[in-house]
Order: structure tokens, then sequence, then C-alpha cells
């Protein structure tokens, strides 16, 4: 069975150090990287409004040690896919320790960066985003991406000098790890459930540690022509869910869905609250709320005067484990029966190179199959 690290290379995206930039030395945007078909940019003017959507509901900032915590988690998942958290334990002094060392490894010299270069069979290291080849235009940003140890790749950026990188960032690791635990934890209790009613639960003080993640950085630099620009295009995470972390300039968006489940939407700025992380729904996390809990479609924008960075902690499952909808749980419809059959992580992470935004619809169950079978356990 394909390990997480094999399923990302088993798609490799084989874009080379050429459609690299070097962001510091430009004063136009290159056509390779302009986005004609921009028409709702927000944020040209140097940072995004945090205006609430066409409704006037705001994304929801949850107090994890709110008494209320559950219907709230369900009321964010079921309506937004994306909600803000504060109250998560993790220490100010990790986050600012942390993101000192994301804005150290960007701002070295483009060549120093190169050195990083993620290897077109590879997962971890420096360079473009992985879902640049589903787009005929680049994006403004450049990434680091972390599996395990980051020493290989911080070694090669700094030889003498790696060592601190390294204890940062994994801490932060295992800040994020605890945290993710303790989330899925809520979050199934949040639809009924118990952690115990997932097969790769363990019992004891870390129930969820066979689960992956892979940590994302990236940077994206002030851009001269923004309007025109996208820092990362729209898209679903593959993964359970992602934490976010993000400095204190604006950017990502998500996207409001029309209500009543009509056609259309409107692009929401998630706005930087000082402390909180930022949490959305990933397609595997559909998958198990029976689709009750959309898979949050979001992008980045940039802007004019401000470098903003961001860095995603990408949880999933262990690879070995399938995810089904969980057991006897109604759809959004209210349908009694699984939209979707069992998958693994490395597994839709094939069938998303593959098919992209129409990876969930990939996997749907038939309506004839699914009115034959009962609910599964992931």
């Amino acid at each position: 069975m394909a390990t997480l690290s094999e399923a990302f290379t088993a798609h490799p995206v084989r874009l080379h150090h050429p459609h690299l930039l070097d962001f510091s030395s430009l004063r136009e945007l290159p056509d390779s990287h302009a986005w004609p078909e921009l028409r709702d940019h927000p944020c040209s003017a140097g940072g995004c409004g945090g205006d609430p959507d066409a409704h006037g509901d705001p994304i929801p900032v949850i107090d994890l040690h709110d008494p209320d915590v559950l219907p709230s988690l369900a009321r964010a998942c079921e309506t937004w896919g994306v909600f803000q958290i504060t109250g998560h334990g993790v220490p100010a002094g990790i986050l600012d320790r942390f993101e000192s060392q994301c804005h150290r490894l960007f701002s070295l010299p483009a060549e120093r960066k190169l050195r990083a270069l993620r290897q077109p069979d590879g997962i971890s290291g420096y360079g473009l985003a992985r879902i640049s080849s589903f787009f005929s235009k680049l994006m403004w940003s450049e990434g680091f991406t972390i599996v395990g140890s980051p020493a290989e790749h911080a070694r090669k950026l700094w030889p003498l000098d790696h060592e601190q990188f390294c204890e940062v960032v994994e801490e932060y690791n295992r800040e994020m790890k605890q945290l993710a635990g303790r989330l899925m934890t809520l979050m199934l209790a949040s639809l009924g459930f118990c952690a115990d009613d997932v097969s790769w639960h363990r019992p004891g003080g870390d129930g969820f540690r066979e689960a992956s993640s892979v940590l994302q950085l990236n940077s994206y630099p002030a851009c001269p022509d923004p309007d025109r620009a996208m820092g990362l295009a729209a898209h679903t995470d593959s993964s359970l869910l992602t934490i976010l972390y993000q400095n204190r300039t604006s950017g990502l968006q998500v996207m409001r869905p029309a209500r009543g489940g009509g056609g259309g939407g409107r692009w929401v700025t998630v706005p930087p609250v000082r402390g909180a992380l930022v949490v959305n729904v990933g397609d595997l996390f559909q998958v198990m709320s029976n689709g009750r809990w959309p898979s949050v479609v979001h992008r980045a924008v940039v802007n004019r005067t401000q470098h903003r960075l961001s860095a995603a902690y990408i949880y999933g499952p262990p690879s070995h484990a399938e995810v089904a909808p969980m057991r006897g749980l109604l759809g959004p419809g209210g349908e009694g029966t699984p939209l979707y059959r069992r998958v693994t992580w490395p597994e839709y992470l094939g069938i998303k190179a593959k098919h992209f935004d129409k990876a969930l619809a990939s996997i749907k169950v038939a309506a004839s199959a699914a009115a034959g079978g009962g609910g599964s356990q992931p």
C-alpha cells in the first residue's frame, strides 16, 4: 500500500527553477504571472478588508474553552467549512519564533533557496505550489514543504547554522499535532461521535498519534500589479483538516456559496485575528461527515505593499487507514446512506492529482449502490 510520500511523488509537479522568480528584483508583473480573468480582487490598495459575507455573517471565531464549543463547531463546519480558533493552547512565543524562522527562510537570496529546490520526484523542499500544473498562469508565491524532519533541506540553506530553524519547526509541528488531535476529538463530538468511533484512534494521551501531516510554508511577496496576480489559486485541501497560521497581513479568502444551494457565490476574506489560528474542513472530512461539512474552496490573493506569510499544517489519517462516512450519519439532504466510497489518503491524493476539483465527485457512490449499503466506520 502506498505511503503518503509515495502518493505525492507518484504524481510529481514537473516544474523546474526557470519558473521560480526572484520576486524582489521585479518592478512589473511578467506575462507568465498575469491572470487577466480576475474580476473580484479587493486587495490592490495594500490589504484586504475583513467584511462579513453578503448576508452579514462573519467568519466564526471560536474559543475552544467555550462551554458551547461543540454546537459552535458544528454550525461553523456546516455553514462555512472554515473558522478561526482562540484558546487553542499554542503559546504566543512559539508562534512568534516560528514566524521569525519563516521570514529568515524566505528572505534568503534566490540562489540560496534554489539549493533546497524540491526535486521532480520529491515532496519536501523549496518550490512552486503543487497545484500549479492545473493552471495556465503561474502564482505570485513561493513555498517550502516539510514532511518529517526539515534537516536535509535546512542544511542546504544554512550549512553551518541550520539547527535553530529545525528546532523551531519541530517544536511547531509538535504543537500542531497535539492541537489537530484535539480538534479531531471536538469535531467528531460535534457530529455525535467519539474518537473511539474512528478505527485508527488509539486510547492514550495522543490517540491520533498515527496521523499523517505535511507542513507547507508559503510566502506571498508584495506585487507590482496585484489586480492581475494570484497568490494561490482556488482549491480545496485533500486533508481531514488544515490548521493555518497567517501573519498580520490579509490575503486568505474563502468561497461563501450562495444561500439556497443556487449557483454563484462570493469571496470572503478571513481577517487575521491576533493569536488565532484558521481551521478549514478538508475533502476527507467532507467524506467522513457524509457531505454535511463542505470542504471549503479557498485562495490567497496578494497586495501592492505588504509581504504575507502563512503556514498550513495539513492533517490526515495514517496512510493505511480507509476513510468513509461515519456509520449512520445523515447526509446534507437527509440521506441515510453513504455518499462516498472508502478511500485511503494516498489513494485520494492520486485521484486529486488527476481530477483536481472533480476528485470528490469521482468517489461518490451511485444512488443505487448507496441505497444497498449501510454506514461505514472510517
